[in-house]
This record gives structure tokens, C-alpha cells and sequence, in this order.
């Protein structure tokens, strides 16, 4: 047989049941975050802001460059003959005066040997006369024509000597053998290419600046660049600078030097350069989302006493994120970066981010 409760212990015990439930319940509500309609709901219009505050800024510009060799050579033959040797091959580095080409120089050596043995005798003629004239048995007309005759030959013999050497053709500087374009007993003439030898432990980097700039890029600077399919950035010093701005382009050549250990950059590759041109050290700069174009120009809103203020600004230097305000705002503003279709002068605005 149940028991009941005496009527006031059993509504003591249903007061405090409910209790309970109602503070679990408020407890639960407070953890789950704020609804969209909720936000929504609340006063004001909720955007992003931005406190601007002065920094550092590069000026800089966006040019297209081309990389060049330190040295750079079409290796030819000054002669027309055979190709009998080449001891190199494609793709070696090789020391300055290494034999790349060896001609046939027969024909030249027996030519060589024959004016040797002119040259003896007219040795032979030019001492009988030089004694003969020193004890008055000779003329001196046909002294001074022995004496001629075999300072010719001697010339001759260094003019042959000289031919025999370019049969030899050596590599004019260190450096890397390119495509080999011609093999033993192939008949070589004077001009055509047999191969290249370049120099590429250092790279050159040649790019073209416009003429506003031209005094803004010296002999010194560093600049930075980056070529294609790869993301790496390579510093490069420049050296020179043309004379002249060319007339056509109004451009300045301008030419940079790097380093190029293992070979990485090959000369004939295109560069892509940030050229920095000076830089600004109380710049300010607004995130570019924040900014609104017009025919009068660019504005944005700032967050003045809770309430949107619409402000003309004058930008300078920007990019893909920042952009630079070089007139209307100054260090602590706060700017609206978002939202802004919403907004009109004068909106309340709830802060949602801070940046």
C-alpha cells in the first residue's frame, strides 16, 4: 500500500524540482552561441574594422628582365679544313685554353718545315757576306739584301707558325661546353659555329627601367627577383647602368649581377622583378577591401563615435591587400572594411572583428 506525501512536504519537493530544471535550462541557453537571427536582430550593423596606424613601405615596381651569361661565346674556326679531333664533350666544364677543336695541319707544318730550311740557308748567305764585307770582298748592297732576305723568311716562319696555332682552337676563358655541332673529319670554314662556351658562376640580370626612374636605380642597390617555375628569390647587386635612355622605349638598360652556385639559373631565362625604389617609414595603409571608387575619386568609412563617417582618401602605392593612403585619415583612425554596401552616413555600426 503506497504512502502519500503530506500535502505541504509534497509541494516543497515540486517547487524545488522546478527550480532546478528552470536554472539547467538558463545555464544551457547562456553556452549556445548567438543565433545569425539574433545577431542580426541586434542594434547596429555589423562590420569588420581596421585601426590604421604608421608603418614601413617600399616603393616598388613590377619589370621583366632577362638573364645573360658572365661570358658567352660561338666558338668558330678562323680556317677551312678538317676537323681531325675533339676532345671535349657536351655539357663539361672545362679551364681557360683547354683544346676544344684540333684542325689537320699537315699541309702547314710541311710548308712550316720548308721555309726552316730557307731560312738556314739564307742564315749561311747573310754570315759568308757579313765576313766578306768586313774584309772589303763584298758589297754592302748585296749584304743588306742577304740580311733582308732572311729577316723575311724569319717573318714568314711567325706567320706560319701563327696559322698552325688556330688549327688548335682552345677555350678562351673557364667555362661549360654547350652542343657540339661538328665531328673528326667534318670540313670546317671560318664562321660556322661548332659550338658555345659559357661562363655561368655568375649571372648577369638586364632589365629595362622607365625613364622616371632612372635616377632612382644605381650602380649598389640590391634588388630581388624570381624566374619561372620556381618561387625562389634571388638577390642580385647592380653594376652598371646604360648612357643613354633609349628613345624609342624611354627606358634605362640597366644591369644586375648573382651569384649562381650549382648552376641553377640558366642564362636566356626570363626574370620577374620588384624593383625597390625607396621607402616610406610613417606610411598608412588600409586593407584595399576597405576602399570605394567613384567618378570623384576614392573613399571609405570611418568609425566615428559608433556612427559610419564617409571620407574622401588619396591613395598612393597599393597591391593585392594593402593599399596606401596618402591623404585623408591620419594614425588611430578606425576604418570599415566591411559591409559597406549596408552602410550610409551616419549608420550605427556593431563591431564584429578589430584589427
Amino acid at each position: 500500500m503506497n504512502r502519500l506525501l503530506p500535502p505541504p512536504l509534497f509541494l516543497l519537493l515540486s517547487f524545488f524540482i522546478i527550480t532546478l530544471i528552470n536554472a539547467c535550462t538558463s545555464r544551457a541557453n547562456q553556452n549556445e552561441p548567438e543565433s545569425p537571427a539574433a545577431i542580426a536582430a541586434a542594434p547596429g550593423i555589423p562590420a569588420d574594422v581596421h585601426i590604421v596606424s604608421p608603418g614601413a613601405i617600399n616603393q616598388l615596381i613590377e619589370i621583366a628582365g632577362t638573364l645573360a651569361a658572365n661570358q658567352e661565346v660561338s666558338v668558330s674556326s678562323e680556317l677551312t679544313k678538317k676537323v681531325v679531333n675533339v676532345p671535349v664533350k657536351e655539357g663539361h666544364t672545362v679551364p681557360k685554353g683547354a683544346l676544344l677543336f684540333q684542325l689537320d695541319d699537315a699541309d702547314l707544318q710541311a710548308q712550316l718545315e720548308r721555309l726552316h730550311q730557307q731560312e738556314k740557308l739564307a742564315a749561311l748567305n747573310e754570315g759568308r757576306l757579313k765576313d766578306l764585307i768586313a774584309h772589303d770582298a763584298a758589297s754592302q748592297q748585296d749584304y743588306d739584301q742577304a740580311a733582308t732576305n732572311l729577316a723575311v723568311i724569319k717573318a714568314e716562319i711567325r706567320q706560319q707558325e701563327t696559322t698552325i696555332d688556330k688549327t688548335r682552337i682552345r677555350a678562351p676563358f673557364a667555362g661549360k661546353i654547350g652542343i657540339i655541332r661538328t665531328y673528326p673529319g667534318a670540313l670546317v670554314a671560318p664562321n660556322v659555329p661548332l659550338t658555345t662556351i659559357v661562363d655561368d658562376a655568375q649571372i648577369k640580370v638586364e632589365f629595362a627601367v622607365p625613364e622616371k626612374y632612372a635616377n632612382l636605380v644605381n650602380p649598389g642597390s640590391r634588388q630581388v627577383f624570381t624566374v619561372e617555375g620556381d618561387s625562389t628569390q634571388f638577390n642580385a647587386t647592380v653594376t652598371s647602368k646604360e648612357s643613354f635612355v633609349d628613345h624609342t622605349t624611354r627606358t634605362l638598360l640597366v644591369r644586375a649581377i648573382t651569384p649562381n652556385p650549382g648552376g641553377k639559373l640558366v642564362a636566356g631565362q626570363s626574370a620577374h622583378l620588384s624593383i625597390a625604389l625607396h621607402t616610406t617609414n610613417d606610411a598608412l595603409q588600409i586593407p584595399s577591401q576597405s576602399l570605394m571608387p567613384s567618378s570623384q575619386g576614392y573613399s571609405v568609412f570611418l568609425l566615428k563615435n559608433g556612427k559610419a563617417q564617409l571620407t574622401p582618401v588619396t591613395v598612393g602605392q597599393r597591391d593585392a591587400v594593402l593599399v596606401q593612403i596618402t591623404s585623408g585619415m591620419q594614425a588611430g583612425d578606425t576604418v570599415i572594411v566591411s559591409n559597406q554596401l549596408r552602410l550610409s552616413p551616419g549608420s550605427a555600426i556593431r563591431i564584429i572583428n578589430l584589427k
